[in-house]
C-alpha cells in the first residue's frame, strides 16, 4: 500500500466532491464498497453523492483548504478549514480507509464550527 498515493487520492477525492462533482469523485476514487460513519450521510456511494450534490446546490460559494494530511497503513487523515456563507468557518478531521486496490472504502469525520471567542490564542488551524 502506497501511503503517498493514498494521501493524494484522499485529497483529490474530497476536493472533487466538495467542489461539486461527487459522482466523478466516487467513480475515480471509491472501491466496490463505501462505508459511511457520518450520521448525516446515508451509507454507500449514492448517499455520498446525494449529500454533496445537495451541499453544492445550497452552498456553491463554500471553500476548502487542506491543512494537513497524514497516512499510516490503509488510513489517511485530513485536517481542513472550510469557509461557508457569512464567513462561517469550520475545522474538519476526516479519516479514510483504503482497500487493497488503493480505493477508498470507509469514511469517518468530525466537524466543529470555529468559535468567535476562545479561551486561548491558539488557532484551530
Amino acid at each position: 500500500m502506497n501511503t503517498d498515493t493514498n494521501k493524494k487520492n484522499a485529497i483529490d477525492f474530497y476536493k472533487t466532491a466538495y467542489l461539486g462533482k461527487p459522482k466523478e469523485a466516487v467513480e475515480k476514487y471509491v472501491g466496490k464498497e463505501y462505508i459511511q460513519h457520518n450520521p448525516a450521510v446515508a451509507n454507500g456511494t449514492q448517499g455520498f453523492i446525494d449529500y454533496f450534490d445537495k451541499m453544492q446546490r445550497e452552498y456553491p460559494e463554500k471553500t476548502i483548504e487542506f491543512l494537513r494530511c497524514i497516512a499510516e497503513g490503509d488510513l489517511v487523515a485530513l485536517h481542513t478549514r472550510q469557509i461557508w456563507p457569512g464567513n462561517d468557518q469550520y475545522v474538519t478531521m476526516d479519516f479514510f480507509r483504503f482497500d487493497e486496490a488503493g480505493k477508498i472504502c470507509e469514511h469517518w469525520d468530525s466537524i466543529q464550527q470555529v468559535p468567535t471567542n476562545a479561551a486561548n490564542n491558539n488557532s484551530m488551524f
